[in-house]
Formats: C-alpha cells, sequence, structure tokens
C-alpha cells in the first residue's frame, strides 16, 4: 500500500498540470450535468416489509385515482370570542373560502366542513377544510402555493382566525450563515496548524472541489435516483469535514518530511505513501460504515448513505492526487514542520525550542503516569453524557415541530384543541374484503370491534372504494401521536385482525403517520444489531490488518460505542428535553427524528476510526521501531496529538455550523455529529485510548504468530519504502565479519553514500579512533556492535530494528547505557538494519551477515550537526 501510494504521490507531484485538470474537467462536466437535469421531484418514503406500508400499497392498487400521494392541506377556522363556527356570518365565510379553494389550480378536492363528518368541533368553536392536490407536495407549482395562502388571507379580514395545515406549505431545507462560519474557523484552524496562508488554502481548495463534485452529481442524478432534500446536504456536511480533514493529515506529514531534510518530490512521496495510507484506511471505514446502512432495508437511508459515501471517496482520491499537485505547484512555500517564516531563530534558541516538549507529549506523558484515573474519569463523564439516551423517542416530524410562529404550527394548535390531542396522528384501518362474501357486514364488524377498544375517541364509518373490494376506517386516538397509549392502541387493533379474518375473511392493515412511525422505529431496532454486527466487524477486520493486533480494534469498537452513546445524549438534550434550545436555535423541542439515531451511528462509527487510525498508527510506528509500550504511547502523542487536535476541531465546526439549517433532520444531524467529534477525538482517543494501551502494556499489540501469517501486510508504517531506499542507493558496503577486526564507527545511510562516492575521509564530526571489537556475545549469524553519537559516545536507549529486504520486521533492540547492542539474526544473508535515537538523524544500512556475528558500530549524527551544513540526509 504504501509503495503504491508512495508512486503515486511522485506521479501527481511531477505530472500535477493532468491532474489539476482532470479534477477541474470533473468538477466542470459535474456542474453543467447539475445546471441541465430536471427538476428533483417528491422523494417516496418507503419502508418495504413493514405493515403500514403494505397498507398504504394496497390503497394506492385498489383506489389508483385517490391522488393517495397528493399534497393535502387542512384549512382551519376558529371563531372570534363568543361566537361559534355555525353562526350564519362565520359559516358563510367558511363556505364561501371552500368555494374559492376549489377553483385553485391543482387541486383534486376540498371537503366542507358542515357536510363533512367530524368537522367541528363539539364547542362550535374550531372547523376545518381539507384540500387535496393532485401532486406530491413537494411538485406542486409555486402559484398554486400561492392562490392558497392568498385565498386564506382574504379569509382572515372577517376576524376569524384561519390557518394552513399539511405538507402544502412545507419549504426544502435550506442553508445558512452557519456552514459559512464553520468553513471560516476550520480555515483560521488550518492557517494556525499549518504556518502559512498557502498551506491552510489547500485543504479548502481540495475540499470544495471534492464536495462541489459530489453535491453536483446527486443534484444531477436526484430525479432519475428519487433523491431527497436532505441527501445532498448531508453529503455536503461529511464531505467537507473529511475532505479537509485528510488533506491536513498529508499535508502536516508532508511538513515532518521536509523537516527531516528530504527534497520536495521525495516528501510528497512518502507523506501520501504512509499518511495517505491512514487516509485510505480510515476512508475505507467511514464508506464501511455509510453503504452498510443499506442492511436496514429503508431506501431512502440506503440512497442518503451511499451519495455520501461517493463524496468521502472523492475526499479519499482527491487527497492523494490533487494534495500532492497542489503541492508541486507551490513548492518550498511550504513551510517544513517547527520552521517559522519571517522569524529567524538562533542556535541557542532552537536548541531550548528542541528541548522543550511540545503540548502533546505532555499530555501523553501526563495519561501514562495516571491511566487508571484518567479511563475510570473519561469513562464516568462518557456516561453521564448518555443518561438522556435512555428517554429517547423517535418520530417521523409533523407540525408539532414546527416553529410556534408558522401557521402549520398553529392549525397544529387549533386542531388539537377543538378535537383532542389525537387528532392529528389519526390512525387509518385498510379493510381488504376482496376475499369476504359480505365486504360491508365485515366492515362494521371491524368498525364494532374498534369502537370497543380502549383510548379511541372517534370511527368514521368505513368508505369503500369504487370497486367495492376494500375500505377505510379512520380512527382518532384519544392520545397524542407520540403517547404510548397510542401505540399500545395500534397494538391492539392487530391484535385483533386475526380473529376478523377468522370470521369475515376480511384483511385488516393498520396504516397512517402515527403507525408508519412506530412500524419504523420497530424495524431500525431489528435492523440496529445486524448493522453493528456487519460494520464493526467489517471494521474490526481492517483495524486488525492495520494495527496487526486483536485488543487495539477492540477498544477501538468500545470507544465508539461510549462516543455514539453520549453524541444521542446530548441530541435528546437539546432537541427533546429542550436544554440549551434558545442558544442553538431550537425553537421547538419534540421527538427525535427516526433516521438520525443510525444514521449518525454509522457516520459516527466511520469518524471514530478515522481518528483511531491516525493517532494510533503512529504509536505502533513507534512501537514497531523499538520503543517500549509507554514511550510509544507519548511518541505517538508527540507526533500526531497537535494535527488530531487541529482535524477535529475543523470537523466541530463544519459540522456544526449546519445546526443554523431549517430541516429539523440537519439541526440535530449537525449537533449530534459536533457533539460526537469531541467525545471521541477528545475523551475516546486522547484520554481513554492512551490509559487502555498504557495498562495493556505489550498485550496490546499481540497477534497469534498463525494470524499475522494469515494477515496481508498493509504496511501503513511505510517499512517497505525505506527497505526500496536502502537497496535502490546500492548501499550494501558492509563492514569486516571478522570479530577481532580493527572497527571503526561507520557512517551509514545518505552519509554513506556522500562517502563511498567522494572517497573523502570520514566526516569531521564522526570518531576515527580504532575501537577494538569486544568479545560476540553470542554465536551465529548476528549483528553486534555500538551505537555512538558525533562525539563518540555511546547513546543509550537507541532502537535497532531488523528488517528483511522485502520490508517485513524481523526483530528490534534497544541499546544498552553504553550503546551496545546485539541483534540476532533468522541466517545468513542480506538485511536492512535501522537505527535512531531522541535528538538525533535516524540512520539506515543494507548488511550482509555471514555464519558468524558481524561486528558493526553506528553513528548517529545530531539533528542540528553538520548534517544540516550541506550532508544529504539519510532516507
Amino acid at each position: 500500500m504504501a509503495t503504491f501510494l508512495y508512486k503515486l504521490g511522485r506521479f501527481a507531484f511531477r505530472r500535477r498540470h493532468y491532474i489539476a485538470l482532470f479534477w477541474a474537467a470533473l468538477l466542470s462536466a459535474a456542474c453543467v450535468a447539475a445546471f441541465n437535469a430536471p427538476a428533483a421531484g417528491s422523494s417516496s418514503f418507503s419502508i418495504p416489509g413493514i405493515e403500514s406500508q403494505k397498507a398504504y400499497d394496497l390503497l394506492a392498487q385498489r383506489s389508483p385515482g385517490s391522488s393517495a400521494d397528493g399534497g393535502n392541506a387542512n384549512v382551519v377556522f376558529k371563531a372570534p370570542a363568543g361566537e361559534k363556527m355555525t353562526d350564519a356570518d362565520d359559516k358563510a365565510l367558511v363556505e364561501q373560502t371552500v368555494k374559492d379553494l376549489g377553483k385553485g389550480p391543482e387541486v383534486d378536492s376540498v371537503t366542507d366542513p358542515f357536510t363533512q363528518h367530524n368537522a367541528v368541533s363539539k364547542d362550535g368553536t374550531i372547523a376545518y377544510a381539507q384540500v387535496k392536490y393532485t401532486a406530491p407536495a413537494k411538485e406542486l407549482k409555486d402559484s398554486t402555493k400561492d392562490f392558497l395562502e392568498e385565498t386564506v388571507a382574504e379569509s382572515r379580514h372577517s376576524g376569524v382566525t384561519v390557518e394552513i395545515g399539511g405538507d402544502v406549505l412545507d419549504e426544502s431545507p435550506a442553508t445558512g450563515i452557519g456552514e459559512v462560519i464553520g468553513v471560516a474557523v476550520a480555515a483560521v484552524v488550518l492557517v494556525v496548524t499549518l504556518g502559512s496562508l498557502v498551506a491552510a488554502g489547500l485543504p479548502l481548495l481540495t475540499a470544495l472541489i471534492g464536495v462541489g463534485i459530489g453535491v453536483a452529481g446527486i443534484t444531477a442524478l436526484a430525479n432519475a435516483l428519487d433523491l431527497g432534500d436532505t441527501t445532498s446536504i448531508l453529503a455536503m456536511m461529511i464531505g467537507l469535514a473529511v475532505g479537509i480533514d485528510y488533506a491536513l493529515f498529508i499535508l502536516s506529514r508532508y511538513r515532518g518530511e521536509l523537516a527531516e531534510g528530504r527534497e520536495c518530490e521525495d516528501a510528497v512521496g512518502r507523506a501520501t505513501g504512509t499518511a495517505g495510507s491512514a487516509v485510505v484506511f480510515a476512508g475505507l471505514t467511514v464508506v464501511i460504515a455509510l453503504v452498510g446502512l443499506s442492511v436496514v432495508d429503508v431506501p431512502v437511508l440506503t440512497k442518503m448513505g451511499i451519495a455520501a459515501a461517493c463524496t468521502v471517496v472523492l475526499a479519499v482520491l482527491i487527497a492523494l492526487t490533487m494534495i500532492p499537485a497542489m503541492i508541486g505547484y507551490v513548492g518550498r512555500r511550504i513551510q517544513p514542520t517547527g520552521k517559522k517564516s519571517k522569524r529567524p531563530v538562533g542556535r541557542k534558541a532552537q536548541q531550548n525550542t528542541e528541548g522543550k516538549p511540545n503540548m502533546g507529549t505532555r499530555w501523553g506523558s501526563f495519561v501514562v503516569r495516571r491511566p487508571a484515573a484518567v479511563l475510570v474519569l473519561g469513562v464516568v463523564a462518557l456516561g453521564v453524557m448518555a443518561v438522556p439516551v435512555t428517554q429517547l423517542q423517535l418520530g417521523l416530524g409533523d407540525d408539532s415541530t414546527k416553529p410556534a410562529s408558522t401557521t402549520q404550527r398553529k392549525a397544529y394548535d387549533l386542531l388539537s384543541e377543538g378535537f383532542g390531542p389525537g387528532f392529528n396522528g389519526p390512525l387509518m384501518i385498510v379493510v381488504d374484503t376482496k376475499e369476504s362474501s359480505d365486504p360491508k357486514a365485515a366492515a362494521g364488524t371491524v368498525t364494532d370491534e374498534i369502537e370497543g377498544l380502549k383510548d379511541v375517541a372517534t370511527v368514521t364509518p368505513a368508505l369503500f372504494n369504487k370497486a367495492g373490494d376494500t375500505a377505510t376506517i379512520t380512527v382518532i386516538p384519544d392520545s397524542k401521536p407520540s403517547s404510548t397509549q397510542t401505540e399500545d392502541l395500534v397494538h391492539a387493533i392487530r391484535d385483533k385482525a386475526d380473529r376478523i379474518k377468522a370470521d369475515t375473511d376480511a384483511r385488516v392493515l393498520v396504516t397512517g403517520t402515527t403507525a408508519m412511525n412506530i412500524d419504523f422505529s420497530q424495524k431500525l431496532t431489528n435492523a440496529l444489531i445486524p448493522y453493528l454486527a456487519l460494520v464493526v466487524g467489517l471494521a474490526f477486520l481492517l483495524l486488525m490488518v492495520v494495527f496487526r493486533s486483536i485488543l487495539v480494534p477492540l477498544k477501538a469498537a468500545l470507544g465508539f460505542l461510549l462516543s455514539v452513546l453520549a453524541a444521542l445524549g446530548a441530541v435528546v438534550a437539546v432537541f427533546q428535553w429542550g436544554w440549551l434550545a434558545g442558544l442553538l436555535g431550537v425553537e421547538e423541542s419534540g421527538p427525535i427524528m427516526s433516521l438520525v439515531p443510525i444514521f449518525m451511528i454509522g457516520v459516527i462509527f466511520g469518524l471514530a476510526m478515522d481518528y483511531e487510525v491516525f493517532l494510533v498508527t503512529r504509536m505502533r510506528e513507534a512501537y514497531v521501531h523499538g520503543e517500549e509500550p509507554k514511550k510509544a504511547v507519548v511518541t505517538g502523542f508527540k507526533h500526531s496529538a497537535r494535527v488530531v487536535t487541529a482535524a477535529a476541531i475543523i470537523m466541530m465546526a463544519v459540522f456544526a455550523g449546519f445546526i443554523s439549517s431549517s430541516e429539523s433532520m440537519i439541526k440535530m444531524m449537525g449537533l449530534g455529529l459536533a457533539s460526537a467529534v469531541f467525545f471521541d477525538a477528545f475523551i475516546v482517543r486522547m484520554a481513554i485510548v492512551p490509559a487502555v494501551l498504557t495498562l495493556l502494556g505489550k498485550s496490546a499489540w499481540w497477534l497469534p504468530k498463525w494470524l499475522d501469517r494469515a494477515l496481508p501486510n498493509v504496511d501503513v508504517e511505510g517499512e517497505r519504502l525505506r527497505a526500496q531506499d536502502q537497496h535502490r542507493s546500492g548501499n550494501t558496503q558492509a563492514p569486516s565479519t571478522d570479530p577481532q577486526s580493527e572497527r571503526q564507527p561507520v557512517l551509514v545511510g545518505a552519509g554513506a553514500l556522500r562517502k563511498s562516492a567522494e572517497a573523502e575521509p570520514p566526516a569531521a564530526y564522526a570518531s576515527t579512533e580504532s575501537v577494538p571489537a569486544p568479545v560476540p556475545a553470542t554465536s551465529g549469524p548476528s549483528i553486534e556492535g555500538q551505537v555512538r553519537d558525533a562525539e563518540g559516545t555511546g547513546v543509550d536507549g537507541a532502537t535497532l530494528t531488523l528488517i528483511s529486504l522485502t520490508g517485513r520486521q524481523l526483530g528490534r533492540t534497544v541499546t544498552r547505557s553504553d550503546g551496545r547492542y546485539s541483534m540476532p539474526t533468522p541466517g545468513s544473508g542480506t538485511y536492512l538494519l535501522t537505527a535512531a535515537a531522541d535528538g538525533h538523524q535516524p540512520r539506515a544500512a543494507t548488511l550482509e551477515v555471514g555464519e558468524e556475528p558481524l561486528a558493526y558500530d553506528v553513528l548517529l549524527a545530531g539533528i542540528s550537526g553538520p548534517d544540516d551544513a550541506g550532508l544529504p540526509r539519510a532516507r
């Protein structure tokens, strides 16, 4: 993986004009297709397999001309104080309004409240007329909606309160200023993290290109694939966040490679090969989680997940190609890590800076010293945040959740006032009498059975279709739609269906918005376990390949559960309980949209694995190179904490920007995802994960040998890049195999190349004094010697790693206090030996080992030594 991505990064760097042209052409083509595509129609909301959907489909089949999917408007009238709607003047007003509404465009029918059953309240103060349209609400022309509003406005002049409910006036979700603010915050974070406006602009540019292609593609296909309004907004939200973050990770690694003294092209290749590998696997986890939503078998959820997954794939591809290409254009204007432009630093100041650990190192050291306390505190904090989940209520959203100032909410409240809380959530009973010998008697039996149930306010007479084989009965519950009493009523009606079928041969089905919500919630609950098993299982295997461990992926999955529960708790507290609702622009509290929890679970899982991959891969890299587990944790924080923190803040800003959306689901997703990123990045990944790794020690990286052999080696750390570098350089110089021969410190890597090429004496900073070799500590094939610094002093704690020429790690060891080491080899042959220590340049050399121990000393130059003055750095 790393080798392929290394080549891809260098190719994009060299062929930057073609790469830029390709993405620009793709963006242009997508925009043209979106501009010329037919307008998206009303997206259908179907849930295969549930009873309420079967009833709806049966009704549409038996009554094809009934405009079952047409728009609906409830025009609600309330008489002035002291009057009734049955008074002559008020009644005449209603009748005239009904007549005028019937003349409107695209109107199928208008009911007169004075001729319709139960359309006037018992006290006579409230009445309503129902307007049915021939087309779905979202496909109605603007002139049709304008006519409705103008007609109602004329009726208000008489002093009668008139409001409009239903779905006709629903508007498509719109984005607000919040998204712009979120992107602005992301830009500031990028400038602080990357150190320049040029570097900060690249992630924003590439993310916008990816989102532009994704959203334009969704718009172009919206009509053909029946994509809803929220699909493009969710894709924009997720694509923008991951697009910026993925580019940031590669850019940060590029700056680190520049700091090691590499040329731009090589630095780009290495950044793409190492950080790019992490980006690929992080993106794969997000895609798995989003595409896995298809197992729920809800078409609208499947389409949303696949559309968002495609945007994530675009973000990954652009990060791997467009970022290297853009670096080719800006060149050295992106500064190496630790270098500030226009700010000269003296040698003494530089040494002081190098000696002071960064914030990531300090935090990692703190967690390593107190792992148990940090673990308990983090788990308890997330547990407290998750408490509101126990009161989670799901719903599909209706006029009750709209702001109190809207006419839809006012109409909803008037209907509840005049006809009871259950009026806004009627149940539709569909009676299939095709097999019954007496359809009318069968329908009458159903009516009688329902009237005898608890919590029933009204049951309307059965209404048959033209063929006389299907009847509909409307049941008004006595409780509000979201109450447990109404849910119990739905189950009670269905419990009687079998007996009615046996007695009358009539099939009874319950549908309606309330029944649909109950069925949908149950379907999601039933699908949750299979969905989690599939997604977590696949991601577990993926992470096991990346980390070569069993416990690390298991820990990652458990941490995700804590994050998602805490995030859902925040959503319930704000949108259902009303906490901080005014501050966040939530005008009305109510049930959580049914689609939100499971979609959040999918997205949060993918994002949680992002931070797991980016942070823990650095820890594993340090451990693989010979560091002790605790030190490896600190090293991981040293190199990754800053960029992971910046990435988390950027994601939080982008997601939080969507809280300003007018669509309830988008607002909930924005808050939920922003909260999830905070909990996962700063509590789970930055606190709980290092605490667990510290407590587990070496056990965290345990993997059975048979499984290690079975799993593919994806080389996220880029070990094969190091091996291939040495192989290409031809540095096969080997010291004498005679353990009693005179030994000299050997400068390896690029320093060795220069020494060999120019045939010059050893570098001025290297010790040339002959040192007699000690008696080998082992017999048989091995490498033994001393690691020394530029002053000839043994380096304590230097890590040496033995690697095969194919890139497979064969062993590792750490030098003793005097810098001496002993590294057994599997046998005679050619190996790559790497040496690294804090404050020194890493070195590597290709060695030929015979049947006897090979005496070999390594010289490590200081970071600010002569290497910085012109000697090429080791690759």
